[in-house]
């Protein structure tokens, strides 16, 4: 949940659970060497162990039907993910009553029934998952990540619970690569770092080491597959796209050979190394290639009794001209799937007994079979391609390809059955339609999918091609049209239904990349900006019978990127309004009402910033009685704009969970709840979070989940407000949240009501240091308002001026713009205007603190801040420091921004400096002995404003971050 301080607990805000309650699975069935890893109910238990004969784990002994329906203890909760990660394999689990496979999805793996279309999600990794495997007889499931912090986890496939955390095992930058042994007892994990380590784990007993450890020389590439051999779980083979490595480990001990394998061996072009497994005779060992061979390794017969074991490149055998990608061992068959999408089996002699090349799939990423053995009726199976054309009985299998699409094939038939079919390529595009259960998902293939999101179907699909790269889309208010944006500056508007436009051409006014879609409420406009800093805008007119989009106008309105665009509803004339917000701090109106045709002009344009950069608005509910326009910030801070008059009325903290507000969405009142209650959601940088209305700074009102940890790119919200989607772009994924708006008002409420969540942002709290000063200085100005040397008795209050606000900011080391500051006293002035028709004069220390906590910036002056401005305004020196000219930096003070008189500025900086004039007089030739002639950053960060940092460390971190 949100802690105190409005940051995310890593436990609870983001619902990633890194460990278990005892965070080790017992061994129960991992005693002998020859364990199955099914875990047996045992009357025997030693007396430690008794406490786990009623758990979860112990008891379960297959995979239990999914529920649909969870308990919701979290605000947010991950309730569907649409998207595989194309890269890694997919896995069978079982599909004798039930078709359940598992794969991975950003950073969640989905454990997915095509039975009853049901997903289990397991949730522990904070990166992206990187590696997947599962034991032979998919009780275990391993998982793990290359971020940061990174992580393995052995999940329980039966209850989907982790049983083993290793946390940070490959500190050097994760998991490349991972299996576990046939007998499921080991682990070998392979790191991604430089100097690749190969760590093996005994992932049953209780040490948080591993059992043997190598490090590889970087000269034999990236190892990106590892296999133990399943005759000997003592042996093991990896591959780079060049080297193959043997292994063998005893007692503690790995070492590994990496035999010679050039184009000179077998004097041919071998080519780039795919996948390498053991023959199940467990001595040799056959490796995949490129250019369509298999290479053969055997033992050297002079190294029988040494160890480790060396083998040596004995044969190179061409199967086909196409590239195999794909080698796997299943009973008595070597399996090959290659980039036409073919499937082969072969003997142990590699003699080819049968092949699947009628599926037209694409080329193969991985092929999993069933844990269930084929019945025992030859008869009911096939033939083969061999002159016997005995049949071929064979378990089923799942295929997955390059382009995200899962297969099951029932060998019985031949028949394949699509499972998933999902996007490859990045994925930016989301919107909902405003009346039915229907989400829309636009990816960079051009291709637009879209589901029922409560039955788990795919409604309709589309390709287009004659544009790809799909940067957004937008339905309409009423549901009719869904509009398309193309990073080529192309817009196509189809039917909502059908995804078609009946033949008619992509709209295009611009080479730039489409980056917003938006509708006027009563679906008549239409409006999209992109990144040439445009705003066009089009109109639904009818001809005859028909009713087609034209276009109006465009305008080059912003000169940095557009950052939002948006429509309203003027409330005196019912007219639809237009607003684009720009990097350039602008907020610009345009007049559609007197636009003609083939222009658009502006209405009015607002500076609404001065160095914070606003990242979104959206339209605030109607809490109050006046009509307001909310921005938010890269200062973590959020806006309250006059609808009408564009006058900031309220600044309110936003959430800050590392990264800004991105984009926000109002969601629709609750129909059963109550009306006033309303709710906002919102995403960061990779986070998808709900704020309760109506803002105030409260952090305990706002929650967060990590969404898509490479990047969410938007987010939209259900017809009914019940569920938010978020698209991951690089990740090729839409994930779906569940509101639990109720554990958010818990979570609310646990922390606190009336002050208390506010003193508690006070350093200290309400009996700190902070509040003490606050309370000492507010009197103060009281007594300064009745004047101090008076003698008459006191009058007390528990008020002060407004004017007094802006003295008492500066007295708590807040050191806020003139333009800020008129911000506060409108705050405050005109806080009951609307019921009232009166203004505020004066503020009790309650709506103060309210104030100073809202508008304080959320972090003090960054080093980087400092260092980009002087790299603006100075210039480099021999050394490559930057300084600025005492003379220039005066005159920048005087004529840019905010003026300052040359008094103003010699008062500030004798007063920074500790010089007193004498006389008190503040004069020019002051300045000039207090500041040297050119000033250095050093000099600006110790010198002048007494930072605290070490001037040369201060430096040499900036020089090195320029580099």
């Amino acid at each position: 949940m949100s802690t105190e301080n409005g940051k995310s607990s890593e436990a609870e805000d983001t619902g990633e659970p890194k460990s278990t309650e005892n965070n080790q699975i017992k061994k129960e069935s991992h005693d002998g060497d020859e364990a199955t890893g099914e875990v047996e109910k045992r009357s025997d238990l030693p007396s430690q162990q008794e406490d786990t004969a009623d758990s979860q784990i112990y008891t379960a002994t297959s995979l239990p039907a999914i529920p649909k329906e969870t308990n919701k203890t979290h605000p947010l909760v991950l309730e569907w993910a649409y998207g595989i990660n194309s890269s890694l394999p997919v896995f069978s689990l079982q599909d004798e009553d039930r078709l359940v496979i598992i794969y991975a999805c950003a950073h969640v793996a989905v454990i997915y029934d095509h039975t009853s279309k049901s997903q289990y999600l397991l949730q522990g990794h904070c990166s992206p998952i990187t590696c997947l495997c599962t034991s032979e007889d998919r009780r275990w499931i391993v998982t793990a990540d290359m971020g940061q912090e990174s992580l393995v986890i052995i999940w329980d496939a039966y209850t989907g619970i982790p049983v083993k955390t290793l946390f940070d095992c490959h500190p050097e930058g994760g998991v490349a690569a991972l299996a576990l042994s046939k007998d499921s007892k080991y682990l070998v994990t392979v790191g991604a770092g430089l100097v690749q380590r190969v760590c093996i784990w005994n992932w049953t007993d209780e040490s948080e080491e591993p059992a043997c450890q190598v490090d590889l020389s970087p000269k034999y590439g990236c190892q990106k597959q590892i296999l133990f051999n399943p005759s000997d779980s003592t042996q093991l083979v990896s591959n780079s796209s060049s080297q193959v490595l043997f292994y063998n480990w005893e007692r503690g001990h790995l070492e590994y050979s990496a035999p010679e394998i050039t184009d000179k061996t077998f004097n041919a072009v071998i080519g780039s190394l795919s996948q390498s497994v053991f023959h199940y005779d467990g001595v040799q060992a056959f490796t995949a290639t490129s250019n369509g061979n298999i290479i053969l390794w055997d033992k050297q017969t002079e190294s029988v009794s040494r160890q480790p074991i060396v083998r040596n490149a004995i044969k190179l055998v061409s199967m086909q001209k196409e590239a195999i990608a794909v080698l796997t061992l299943i009973d008595s068959f070597i399996v090959t799937g290659d980039v036409n999408g073919h499937i082969k089996f072969y003997d142990g002699n590699l003699k080819l007994i049968n092949l699947y090349n009628e599926f037209n799939v694409d080329p193969i990423r991985s092929i999993s079979f069933s844990k269930e053995r084929p019945s025992n009726n030859s008869l009911e199976y096939p033939k083969d391609c061999t002159l016997d054309a005995k049949p071929f009985v064979m378990r089923n299998f799942v295929l997955s390809t390059i382009h995200a699409t899962v297969v099951h094939v029932n060998t019985q038939t031949n028949v394949p059955k699509s499972l998933l079919r999902e996007h490859a390529e990045p994925l930016e595009a989301v919107a909902c339609h405003p009346k039915q259960p229907l989400v829309a998902m636009g990816s960079h293939s051009g291709t637009i999918k879209v589901w029922d999101y409560q039955h788990k179907e795919a409604v309709c699909s589309r390709v287009f091609l004659s544009h790809k790269q799909i940067q957004c889309i937008a339905y309409d208010p009423q549901g009719f049209y869904l509009a398309v944006g193309f990073a080529s500056g192309a817009l196509q508007i189809v039917d909502a239904c059908t995804l078609h436009n009946d033949g008619k051409e992509c709209l295009q006014f611009t080479q730039d990349s489409i980056t917003h879609l938006t509708f006027s409420q009563d679906s008549h406009y239409l409006a999209a900006a992109d990144t040439g800093k445009a705003v066009t805008l089009l109109c639904l007119c009818k001809e005859g019978t028909q009713e087609i989009w034209k276009y109006q106008g465009r305008h080059h309105s912003h000169y940095k990127p557009i950052q939002d665009l948006l429509f309203g509803v003027d409330l005196d004339s019912n007219q639809p309004r237009l607003l684009s917000l720009g990097m350039d701090r602008r907020l610009v109106e345009y007049d559609l009402q007197s636009s003609g045709e083939n222009e658009l002009l502006i209405l009015s344009c607002d500076r609404i910033e001065q160095s914070a950069v606003p990242t979104c608005m959206a339209w605030y509910p109607h809490l109050t009685p006046e009509n307001f326009l909310l921005t938010a910030s890269n200062l973590y801070k959020m806006k309250l704009f006059n609808a009408t008059s564009k006058m900031c009325r309220k600044t309110l903290s936003a959430p800050s969970y590392g990264s800004p507000v991105k984009k926000m969405l109002i969601l629709p009142a609750s129909k059963d709840g109550d009306s006033n209650s309303r709710y906002m959601a919102y995403i960061t940088e990779d986070k998808v979070g709900i704020q309760i209305l109506p803002l105030d700074g409260n952090p305990h009102k706002s929650f967060v989940m990590i969404c898509h940890s490479t990047g969410v790119s938007t987010l939209a919200c259900s017809y009914d407000g019940r569920y938010v989607f978020t698209a991951g772009g690089q990740d090729c994924t839409v994930f779906s949240w569940e509101l639990n708006l109720l554990s958010l008002e818990a979570s609310a409420a646990l922390g606190g009501k009336g002050m208390k969540p506010f003193y508690d942002l006070l350093e200290g709290g309400r009996d700190g240091l902070l509040f003490k000063e606050m309370e000492e200085y507010f009197y103060y100005f009281q007594l300064l308002d009745q004047n101090l040397d008076s003698m008459e008795t006191r009058l007390v209050s528990t008020r002060i001026p407004l004017a007094d606000v802006p003295f008492l900011m500066r007295a708590l080391g807040f050191y806020p713009t003139e333009q800020e500051l008129e911000d506060m006293q409108n705050e405050v002035k005109f806080s009951r205007y609307a019921e009232t028709r009166n203004y505020v004069t004066d503020i009790d220390l309650e709506e103060f603190i309210r104030l100073y906590v809202n508008h304080r910036p959320a972090s003090g002056i960054s080093r980087q801040e400092l260092y980009n401005a002087f790299q603006v305004l100075g210039k480099p020196d021999e050394e490559g420091r930057y300084n600025i000219d005492r003379d220039e930096l005066l005159e920048l003070l005087q004529a840019r921004g905010e003026h300052m008189t040359e008094d103003d500025l010699a008062e500030c900086f004798t007063t920074l400096l500790g010089v007193t004039p004498d006389g008190g007089n503040y004069t020019g030739s002051l300045l000039e002995s207090v500041l040297p002639a050119e000033i250095t950053m050093d000099a600006f960060a110790s010198d002048i404003l007494g930072f605290s940092v070490a001037t040369q460390e201060l430096h040499q971190e900036h020089h090195g971050q320029e580099s």
